[in-house]
This record gives structure tokens, C-alpha cells and sequence, in this order.
């Protein structure tokens, strides 16, 4: 599924990981002060706590998160810092109109300071969150090393070296990045064998041929697999108190064979979170859906059913924000997130769609707590498809 992305010549796949931040950086305008990447962090940090989504908590009827209202209000005014109010406040000396209060005990750096008043002065333009904006493709930046780029991905990084003052590092010696390459693919370092195997090859493609036999290999599903079944909490047992055995291992083996296939990933999404819903649904489809029973659960005698059957409701809402949305909804458990965009009423809706369990609640001392998938080893291993997406 992941590799979906990653050319058979993956020499660049793997470089460009290391530079993601910059991309970015190098296709915006130079000089140009950008709302998300500069503005949003430092009044999400100091400003939206008091200032912010939550009306609750919201300070002097000023909300600073939406354009239009904290234009209506004069704290910002522009293309002129020194007639906004947000300005004003933010150099003020007198501790009683300072901003942020001295009771906040935060404060603004000179760097963070300039760059509020440049964003003002340049128009005080908001953006979408950065999760909600499309990707566009950007222009391949001018470089003036043009004999060093060898793909698309080295431009950006080039330009902004050059942009820095800055000159590449000396490509690494083969034998450094045999065993980078192994680790970052499998988690694994390569072999002797395999180390002399690939110094040896005199094709000039030796090392991207390695790439691809990495891919190939099972240890790279395991690998990747490692790291999504820590998004979807996956254990072996039931996380809490007695913390007892249950049985999650087939969820755990559709994921590794799902990198391992290359299953795109739409389709990756819609069978764990909807696979048993599929017309004719197949025992693979339905093991997928494990990841929504990865969630911890207790068999203690003194809780209350309603409470924790709530609980497990939330943990899966939150999850799937993190996993599939990129949000930390859980903020809105209480109260309208400060931060990311949601509500607590859209934390509710969404929480309806888990609200409907048949699950038990007390199941912590229950190996195989209904609703089940019966799935049995080798039986699993043949219905699991073997074929490359």
C-alpha cells in the first residue's frame, strides 16, 4: 500500500524522505510571510487559548481565528500594523494592555513579533487548515547546480540549499547506504552476504535494484505494518486491568499482508473501516475490521456498564480522527476544539456512528468476546490474497 508512492527507482523515495520539510518552504514566494507555516503557530501557542474557537473561554469578545471577526473588532487592520489593535498590543509596555498578559506567563520573541507585523502589513490574509487545502503541483524551482539534480525531487531540495548559501553533502559511500536503505525498508541491517552481493554487481543500477529486492521481501510489510498497528492500538490482550489474552492476531497479519500486496489505499481505508459492510464481503474484508476492536477494554467489577460502553465510543471517535482525519478531535470531547477544526456537536455526530454496538462491555476476561470473525490458522493464510495490487 505505501509503496504505491515509491518509484521502482526508490533512490530518491528514500533521500526526499529526509528533506519533506523543505518542499514546502522552497515553493513558497521568498520573503512572503505565509498564515500556516508563521501566523497559526504563534497565536495557536499564545493567542487562541483566550482568543480562540472556544466560546466559553473566549476573552473580550475577540476571536482571533476568523479574518472577518477580528477585522470587525480593529485588532487587525490591513496592510497597516500600527492601526491594528493586535499590534499595538503585542508592543505595548504598560503590563495592564500588553498582550500576551504577564499572567500568561508567554511571551513573543522579537523574530515572532516581526513576523506578525510583516503578515499585517502584507494584507493579514488567513488560510485553511493545512489538512483542508489541496495539493497543487508546484513549479520545479530554478537551481543553479543543475549537473547535481538527478529527479524533480532535487530541485526543491537544491533551491533551497542555494536559497541558504548552502552546498549538498557528499553522496555516502555504497556500503552506507546498502545498510540506511535496509533499515529504513525492513528495520533490519542487511547481511554480510547481501552488503557483498551488491558491491559486487557492476550494473550501474545497483543500488536501486537492491531497493526493489527490499520491497519484495515479507520483513518489509512487517516493518511498515509495525507502524500503523500502533495508530490502530493494536495489542494482544486487553490492555487493562487483568490485562488478558484476546484474540487480534489475524487483524494483525491482514495489515502486514496488505503492505505486502501493495493494496491501494482507498481501498486499504474502506475495508477497515467498512469491509464487513462490502456486497459479499469475503473473510479478509471482514478480519480488516478488527481495527475497530483494537480498542482497550476491562472486565473490573465495580465499573458502570453505560460509562464504559461510552468510553469505548470515544476511543474509537478519536482514533479514527487521528488515524483518518489527521485531527486530535479529542479536544472536543468537552468543549469546541481550540486548535483543529472541530466542534463538539461534530464530535457527537461522529460519535453516532459507533454508538451502536452489539460489543460487551465487560469482555476483559473473555477470549473470544462476541461479535467474532472465526478465522483459523493455516485457513487465514489461504483466503488472504497473495497477489500484487
Amino acid at each position: 500500500m505505501l509503496h504505491h508512492f515509491v518509484s521502482s527507482k526508490a533512490s530518491s523515495w528514500v533521500i526526499g524522505l529526509l528533506w519533506i520539510p523543505l518542499l514546502s518552504v522552497a515553493s513558497l514566494a521568498e520573503g512572503m510571510v505565509q498564515y500556516n507555516r508563521d501566523i497559526r503557530p504563534i497565536l495557536t501557542e499564545n493567542c487562541f487559548a483566550c482568543h480562540g474557537p472556544d466560546a466559553n473561554k473566549r476573552a473580550a469578545d475577540l476571536r482571533l481565528d476568523v479574518r472577518d471577526q477580528a477585522i470587525a473588532g480593529g485588532a487587525l487592520v490591513p496592510q497597516s500594523a500600527e492601526e491594528s489593535e493586535l499590534w499595538k498590543r503585542i508592543i505595548s509596555t504598560d503590563a495592564d494592555s500588553v498582550m500576551p498578559p504577564p499572567e500568561s506567563h508567554k511571551s513573543l520573541t522579537e523574530k515572532q513579533k516581526e513576523l506578525i507585523r510583516q503578515w499585517i502589513s502584507e494584507g493579514a490574509e488567513y488560510q485553511s487548515h493545512w489538512a483542508f487545502i489541496p495539493p497543487k503541483k508546484p513549479e520545479l524551482p530554478h537551481v543553479r547546480n543543475g549537473g547535481w539534480v538527478r529527479n524533480p525531487i532535487d530541485r526543491f531540495i537544491l533551491a533551497e540549499l542555494e536559497r541558504r548559501g548552502m552546498e549538498p553533502s557528499p553522496e555516502a559511500d555504497m556500503r552506507s547506504l546498502i545498510r540506511r536503505v535496509c533499515y529504513d525498508l525492513t528495520g533490519l541491517p542487511p547481511t554480510p552476504e547481501e552488503i557483498k552481493a551488491v558491491l559486487e554487481d557492476p550494473s550501474p543500477d545497483r543500488y536501486e535494484n537492491y531497493v526493489d529486492q527490499l520491497l519484495k521481501r515479507p520483513e518489509w510489510g512487517e516493518h511498515r505494518g509495525r507502524y500503523w498497528l500502533d495508530y490502530a492500538r493494536y495489542a494482544d490482550t486487553h490492555g487493562i486491568h487483568f490485562d488478558n489474552f484476546r484474540e487480534m492476531w489475524s487483524y494483525r497479519e491482514w495489515v502486514i499482508n496488505a503492505f505486502n500486496r501493495n493494496l491501494p489505499f482507498d481501498q486499504f481505508t474502506i475495508e477497515q473501516l467498512a469491509g464487513d459492510l462490502l456486497p459479499n464481503a469475503d473473510l479478509d474484508q471482514r478480519i480488516a475490521t478488527g481495527f475497530n476492536r483494537c480498542n482497550i477494554t476491562t472486565n473490573e467489577g465495580g465499573i458502570i456498564d453505560e460509562e464504559y460502553r461510552v468510553l469505548y465510543t470515544r476511543d474509537r471517535v478519536e482514533t479514527t480522527g487521528q488515524v483518518w482525519l489527521g485531527l486530535t478531535v479529542g479536544c472536543a470531547v468537552c468543549h469546541d476544539h481550540k486548535f483543529d477544526p472541530i466542534s463538539q456537536a461534530e464530535f457527537y455526530q461522529m460519535a453516532a456512528f459507533f454508538n451502536n454496538t452489539t460489543q460487551a462491555v465487560r469482555d476483559g476476561n473473555i477470549k473470544d468476546t462476541p461479535p467474532i470473525v472465526p478465522s483459523h490458522w493455516p485457513r487465514t493464510a489461504l483466503a488472504l490474497p497473495n497477489s500484487k495490487a
